[in-house]
């Protein structure tokens, strides 16, 4: 995509089904990432044409990230939080949208906020992923 064009995600052109969610993906009293567990399922079973997923994916205001009782790095637990969204509904073939927050507490604290980096992304992936700003324009068609 040029660097100002919206990314075009490919989709058939007959009716399209859209989830939206939005973090924090943890309960408020633990960081193990339930409710993203829940969300990957519905994802597998109801297989949607896009998926756009808001941050926070680690929530700053987490009081497990507040006070560092993470067993890694804020970066390390990104990670492996896209890990199991992308592998967890890679069957589903769901086109995936990853816009950041301000409370993504491994990202950049600017706005308007540049798209995540993640280079370990799997080639297989790359045409169903996408990495977005905030704000940002997206053209699902």
């Amino acid at each position: 995509c040029p660097q100002n064009a919206p990314p075009a995600l490919f989709v058939a052109a007959e009716q399209r089904m859209v989830l939206v969610a939005c973090g924090p993906y943890t309960t408020s009293d633990s960081i193990a990432y339930d409710p993203l567990a829940d969300l990957v399922e519905v994802i597998g079973r109801d297989r949607p044409d896009v998926c756009l997923l808001f941050g926070p994916f680690l929530d700053a205001k987490h009081e497990q990230v507040e006070n560092c009782q993470l067993l890694g790095s804020f970066t390390e637990v990104f990670k492996l939080c896209l890990k199991t969204i992308i592998e967890g509904t890679r069957s589903a073939g769901s086109q995936l949208v990853f816009v950041p927050s301000l409370r993504d507490v491994h990202h950049d604290y600017v706005y308007p906020q540049p798209p995540f980096l993640y280079p370990e992304l799997p080639k297989d992936d790359k045409p169903r992923v996408h990495f977005v700003s905030d704000p940002c324009t997206l053209d699902v068609d």
